[in-house]
């Protein structure tokens, strides 16, 4: 079968690399495509020594460093791919990837990470994060954006078969492209996550210092908190703002980002993994609770395919209903009391369910049904009804 891989950009391996890289797994003979590749070499492991097909914007003026810059071009970028010749195309859609250009005889399987946030549901937010939804640049923004609005619905006909890494993805997919979606969890290599068997002191927060992570909110709390520890983890555009609200606690701790080793051991030796976002899903999580680690979370989005919080149920984590620092404390208060329930083998054995044979296992099985449905429609006749195709289950 000869497969073509789609992803957006490669600059880093972050989550949506993660996912790229056990698709290359999954399919070693695909031929990888991308808007552009600048990964530097000594990170490029997780590429498997292939080569990548990059678009024109590789080639423009300062796309190193700016190449978001070019957000209005990637749609044409993107449909310049020629897909001939291949039987599976699958896109890791974030933005633009699943807009490529496929024919009669080809399936098109999407994995949505989230339709583009900045362009639907999160436009208000992001023009006032980025400052950028003002006078005429604010304009050309509010232009812009609804262009990609209507490409983004236009190409959702495009494809054959959408895969959703968490149920909100696909109540977002539902929302957008009023498309049905099959939820496949991202792969999370739990193997390199594993449970220690030390104290547990220090409450722990990890991510990056950006808005929506609301890491202040977590800082604010345990200010508030000055009997309990907290240590955080992380850098980013809000850096100079959580060490402001740090200053002065002296029960919070501030490091930069971790090697993967030190990173483990904070883990096995948390309380609780806090985690104020509303996130696609949350890696991250899953990864605390694959060193025994309970979650503290904000109960919206992706965290809710991971933690069960209802009665009865064997518990690995609290919920919070409220972005406030006030609910942070409640929760946290909360599992001082009732936390030892939440036992590192239960957490442990809740982190497996999203392991990289997992992921494996779902995938094959999207493909597998996609590609037996379209091999039964192409077999028909012209002069018969095409039935319908690709009702891919969950």
């Amino acid at each position: 079968m000869r497969v073509a891989i789609i992803h957006e950009w490669l600059d880093t391996y972050a989550g949506s690399e993660r996912v790229l890289e056990q698709l290359i797994a999954l399919f070693p003979q695909a031929h990888l495509y991308a808007l552009v590749d600048f990964v530097a070499p000594e990170a490029r492991g997780f590429l498997g020594g292939r080569s990548v097909t990059t678009s024109f914007i590789q080639r423009l003026p300062l796309a190193r460093r700016r190449y978001r810059n070019y957000l209005g071009l990637m749609p044409i970028a993107i449909e310049q791919f020629s897909m001939a010749g291949y039987d599976l195309v699958i896109s890791s859609s974030h933005a633009v990837a699943k807009g490529v250009i496929t024919g009669p005889n080809q399936v098109h399987i999407s994995y949505v990470h989230s339709p583009m946030r900045y362009a639907w549901d999160l436009q208000a937010q992001y023009l006032e994060q980025s400052r950028s939804g003002r006078g005429l640049a604010g304009l050309y923004a509010r232009w812009l954006l609804h262009r990609l609005r209507m490409w983004d619905l236009r190409t959702a006909n495009n494809v054959d078969v959408f895969v959703a890494n968490s149920r909100y993805i696909a109540l977002r997919i539902r929302k957008v492209y009023r498309r049905d979606a099959v939820v496949v969890h991202p792969p999370v290599d739990t193997a390199r996550f594993t449970l220690g068997d030390g104290p547990r002191h220090s409450y722990l927060a990890v991510g990056r210092f950006v808005p929506y992570k609301r890491v202040d909110l977590i800082v604010e709390a345990f200010r508030q908190m000055p009997d309990l520890r907290l240590t955080v983890v992380g850098d980013g555009a809000e850096r100079a703002k959580i060490l402001r609200l740090a200053a002065g606690a002296s029960n919070v701790t501030m490091l930069p980002p971790q090697p993967h080793d030190q990173l483990v051991s904070l883990l096995q030796g948390a309380r609780a993994f806090v985690f104020a976002a509303e996130e696609d899903f949350g890696i991250g999580l899953v990864e605390a609770q694959a060193c025994g680690t309970p979650v503290i979370a904000f109960g919206r989005g992706g965290v809710l395919d991971i933690i069960d919080s209802r009665r009865g149920s064997a518990p690995t984590g609290l919920l919070f209903k409220e972005q406030t620092a006030d609910s942070i404390i409640a929760a946290v208060r909360q599992f001082e009391v009732t936390g030892a329930a939440m036992t590192p083998a239960l957490c442990r054995a809740n982190a497996l369910r999203f392991s990289t044979a997992r992921f494996h296992d779902g995938m094959r099985a999207v493909v597998d049904d996609a590609m037996s449905q379209a091999a039964a429609v192409w077999s028909v006749p012209h002069a018969e009804p095409i039935p319908k195709v690709l009702s891919v289950r969950a």
